[in-house]
């Protein structure tokens, strides 16, 4: 059989597949695009020059095995790095669905026209003196599943979403319930499904809404008079999205009013999407007859995002804002920032500022004193110390062992483990890393590493523990818990 690009692509993902975790591999391969295949030169296009850094950095190893086992000992890969800013929008999906059945028959969609009469509406949304016939479905056209980051965190809820927005109201997700702490990216999820929904389904009337906004325009309509215009208004809506539910909490006429909108909606196949910062069971203040409809359909949370997740979540922000920090610098963001995805944000946009402001280049120093704003205090640094700890508790052998001149095999591999790490985590100097193992000299650091380096290139075992020593030291120090 010929082989392509992509064919010899898919053989390599089948090997990388059984030799990482899933999360890993749904990060940081699944993006990845073979472009051609040349002689023995396989070329594959990655999103960035961070995404670039981090392959090399972690999967070089797996990566050259594999290609030499596909194409022969003269393999090599190439790499050809997405620069464009707007990726995200141009990856979409821009083919255009055919329409679901709706339950409704046609006859009852002439009859639902000739009630819902739009010339005599009243848009709430409408600045008053303004006619304006068209719905504006106020959605934020930036946040797309494009540059929605997927992870363990969020896998859920954004699949449901991606099945809600190729079949609106024809799903059993219906209401979909997006629930999760704040800054999560429970409204960008929300934002995502309805700007699949415009792109699948033009025709369809998509609505997003806070529940803030909608209260003030019940209290609007109930002074004015005009709440039945308010209602017909809705029913003209295929997809209704409302931000932060739980703030309907207590109102009860706000509820009333929302129940009867909800039943319209359901009975006319139409799609609800609902966001949270609490699961439908927790809310308080809201009448049993909505939350008993509110878990008609799938209630899907959003949790704070493991590492690897923050780490691909910082990048993808890098790669808008068009700029390339050093890996230290993400690294020691994500280590500090671990539950708040807009905090991200918030640190890279600080950072941006105050090194142009004070023309500073974004280093260590400069991060530490914007984190500083984020949290309250910064996660401790990595130290060789530690990391001894770490490796000499995972080999099972004493610590002090480490700077003893004992040759005994399991200590030697732990003492070399630990300088390689050392050299790797952190900033210490070879001399420095020589001297916490007993006086040693930096040729030994040296040779540790390479004796370390020679095992990772044919010991897969090996690589697994590397990996997960790594990781725990990681951790373990920022607090989370290891997986």
């Amino acid at each position: 059989m010929t082989r392509n690009h992509e064919t010899v692509w898919d053989a390599c993902l089948d090997i990388i597949k059984k030799n990482i975790n899933a999360r890993s591999f749904k990060t940081w391969f699944e993006p990845i695009k073979p472009i051609k295949l040349k002689e023995e030169a396989l070329t594959i296009q990655v999103p960035n020059k961070f995404f670039y850094e981090w392959l090399e950095e972690h999967y070089v190893s797996l990566l050259k095995k594999t290609i030499r086992k596909e194409l022969g000992e003269t393999g090599r890969l190439e790499y050809q790095i997405l620069m464009n800013k707007n990726v995200s929008s141009t990856s979409r999906n821009t083919q255009r669905v055919g329409r679901h059945p709706m339950s409704n028959s046609s006859e009852q969609k002439k009859v639902d026209t000739a009630v819902l009469d739009k010339s005599a509406i009243k848009n709430p949304f409408v600045i008053p003196g303004i006619k304006k016939l068209n719905i504006d479905s106020r959605l934020r056209v930036d946040y797309s599943f494009g540059s929605f980051i997927e992870g363990d965190c969020n896998r859920l809820a954004r699949s449901a979403g991606l099945a809600v927005a190729k079949r609106p109201g024809g799903t059993a997700f219906n209401p979909l319930v997006i629930f999760g702490d704040v800054g999560l990216g429970k409204t960008h999820l929300a934002h995502a499904v309805g700007n699949q929904v415009k792109d699948n389904f033009p025709d369809k009337n998509v609505l997003f809404v806070s529940s803030e906004k909608f209260t003030n325009q019940i209290i609007e309509s109930i002074k004015n008079n005009t709440v039945s215009d308010f209602l017909r208004f809705y029913q003209m809506l295929d997809v209704l999205i409302v931000d932060d539910i739980q703030f309907l909490e207590n109102k009860l006429k706000t509820q009333e009013i929302f129940f009867h909108i909800f039943n319209q909606f359901h009975q006319s196949g139409k799609q609800i999407i609902l966001t949270s910062d609490r699961p439908p069971k927790d809310m308080k203040g809201m009448e049993e007859r909505l939350i008993s409809r509110f878990k008609w359909g799938l209630s899907a949370d959003i949790q704070a995002p493991q590492f690897e997740t923050r780490m691909a979540i910082l990048g993808s922000k890098m790669m808008k804002e068009g700029v390339d920090l050093p890996k230290d610098v993400t690294e020691f963001i994500c280590f500090n920032i671990q539950s708040n995805i807009r905090e991200l944000e918030g640190v890279l946009v600080s950072l941006i500022a105050q090194s142009s402001l004070v023309n500073r280049d974004i280093d260590i120093n400069l991060t530490k004193e914007v984190i500083r704003n984020f949290v309250s205090h910064i996660n401790k640094e990595i130290t060789v110390e530690y990391i001894q700890q770490l490796v000499a508790k995972h080999f099972d052998v004493p610590v002090e062992k480490l700077a003893d001149k004992t040759r005994k095999r399991q200590i030697v591999i732990a003492r070399q483990l630990s300088m390689y790490l050392a050299k790797k985590m952190t900033d210490k100097s070879l001399k420095a890393i020589g001297q916490t193992f007993g006086g040693r000299d930096h040729s030994t650091v040296i040779y540790s590493c390479n004796a370390v380096q020679d095992l990772l290139d044919t010991n897969m075992i090996f690589q697994d523990t590397v990996a997960d020593l790594e990781k725990q030291i990681k951790m373990s120090l920022d607090g989370t818990k290891k997986d």
